[in-house]
């Protein structure tokens, strides 16, 4: 699907390549199609759009002169990191730039007493945790790409991963962002200091998706890296049984380090690639990960299992070795490409709902399914209820993405429904913004747009992106009156 919309901005022309070859090094201005088509789409690959030009700046002050030029000229901006994101979040525009930050991948340092380290946004997840290992930290949240996924698209994204219920989002990880602004001014939200006075800054700025700001160094927070960790995998003959066991087991005291749960069919995908050992015959299974001390881990484990065992689990094990703990999780790091193997497509849906929830929210995603004729494996972060719906479809076939977006927005919905959010992890981009128009009300709405407007007034920053217009809010609710999906909002708020 093409996105965006060709505009006559002046700064577009000659002049404005000009200035840009100008500030940027000899290779970093990306200007030919075949240059510019592996920057087409992110992890979203149904909507897909060359941009203007790609600019890939590696010092600061190249960022900040482009930034500035563009504001003058008018010229939109998208930051991208590694292009993994789910949502369309770094989907291009045809009359915008898009700003590689993939050249920022320095770790700037690293202080063990203090336990931070601080990093350019290009810099990957994982590398993080590895620079941190010989002084035995680490950096907690990891998302499933996370060996290839930057810190600054996880900032963008506010991303978390399979131990984000025990030790947060990256927003709980993350102490200062070093921020230039569409106007090339450099600004410093947060701080190493226990708090900092005014307003939260630093929360807003994650998850915003690079719509106020370009992050130019992140410090991030390391933990001790657990004296002992062990899995628990569980099997069940009943997706209502595992779901249960989820709330069962928090409400016992347990907090998981992790807790994911995959149903049937993402079990066999991961199973044929992974061979990770899981049941396949199960309905559902549970991953539960427990760490701290030995005492504690031992604990844990025996009250995990009786759980387990209450609430109905066919088969259960506890991982005897690091190799094994490892094996366990193997199958659920690759759930998504393992699902890949058995679906021309797959479109990767991202909402939270309250734990209590899960056995509802599944059966209705098993209905709407069937209603829809698409496949639908279920893989979840199932400790704070975030979903993560994988729909099967083949983009050959006419109309089927289109019905895959379809059969998506009425699992977010039915999310919001019961109690939940639209996102829980993956932003929301271009994927989710018709489902903006359900979760908020249009005075909320407009109130978003006003902290655009404050850190970026002419709107330059990754348009077109996360938060709808109140038009486009008034026009998807009035489609939806006639089949019955939402009810319509007051239209004289509007």
């Amino acid at each position: 699907m093409k996105v965006g919309n060709a505009t006559s901005n002046k700064g577009q022309g000659p002049r404005f390549f000009r200035a840009l070859r100008d500030i940027l090094p000899a290779d970093g201005l990306l200007v030919s199609d075949e240059e510019r088509r592996p920057y087409e789409c992110d992890g979203l690959t149904g909507y897909r759009e060359l941009p203007l030009a790609v600019a890939m700046p590696d010092r600061l002050d190249q960022v900040e002169q482009i930034l500035s030029l563009c504001d003058t000229q008018g010229v939109p901006v998208i930051a991208r990191g590694a292009g993994t994101g789910l949502s369309g979040g770094a989907t291009p525009r045809r009359d915008a730039l898009l700003l590689s930050m993939a050249r920022f991948s320095r770790i700037i340092d690293v202080d063990p007493v203090g336990r931070t380290a601080r990093v350019e946004p290009g810099v990957r997840n994982l590398a993080i945790s590895e620079a941190a290992a010989p002084y035995g930290l680490y950096y907690a949240p990891d998302p499933s790409s996370q060996i290839a996924c930057t810190i600054g698209g996880n900032v963008a994204e506010n991303a978390g991963g399979v131990h984000c219920l025990k030790y947060g989002l990256t927003v709980h990880n993350i102490i200062r962002l070093d921020v230039v602004l569409i106007d090339g001014e450099k600004i410093t939200v947060g701080s190493e200091a226990l708090d900092s006075p005014g307003y939260d800054l630093l929360a807003l700025m994650t998850g915003s998706e690079g719509m106020l700001g370009v992050v130019t160094a992140i410090t991030v927070r390391l933990l001790p890296i657990p004296v002992s960790a062990k899995t628990v995998l569980a099997g069940f003959d009943d997706v209502e049984k595992a779901a249960s066991s989820v709330a069962k087991l928090i409400a016992a005291g347990v907090i998981p380090a992790g807790l994911e749960m995959m149903d049937n069919p993402a079990i066999r995908a991961a199973e044929d690639f992974s061979e990770a050992g899981y049941p396949r015959d199960a309905a559902a299974i549970l991953i539960c990960e427990v760490d701290g001390t030995e005492a504690e881990v031992a604990r844990q484990i025996e009250l995990t299992r009786s759980v387990f065992e209450i609430e109905g689990a066919t088969k259960i094990q506890v991982s005897a070795t690091e190799e094994e703990r490892q094996r366990f999780w193997s199958g659920r790091k690759n759930a998504f490409p393992a699902v890949g193997r058995i679906s021309p497509d797959y479109y990767c849906i991202d909402g939270t709902i309250p734990r209590q929830q899960l056995g509802r929210v599944l059966a209705g995603i098993t209905e709407l399914s069937s209603t829809y004729g698409l496949r639908v494996a279920n893989v979840f972060h199932a400790g704070d209820g975030n979903l993560h719906p994988l729909i099967l479809y083949d983009g050959a076939q006419p109309g089927e993405f289109e019905r895959t977006e379809a059969l998506g927005g009425e699992i977010l919905e039915l999310c919001i429904e019961v109690g939940g959010t639209i996102t829980g992890e993956h932003g929301v981009g271009l994927e989710k913004i018709d489902q903006m128009c359900v979760q908020f009300e249009p005075s909320e709405i407009e109130h978003f747009h006003g902290v655009k407007a404050a850190f970026d007034p002419r709107g330059l920053l990754n348009p077109g992106k996360a938060v709808p217009t109140l038009a486009r809010c008034l026009e998807f609710n009035a489609m939806h009156v006639h089949d019955g999906r939402i009810p319509f909002p007051d239209i004289d708020r509007f």
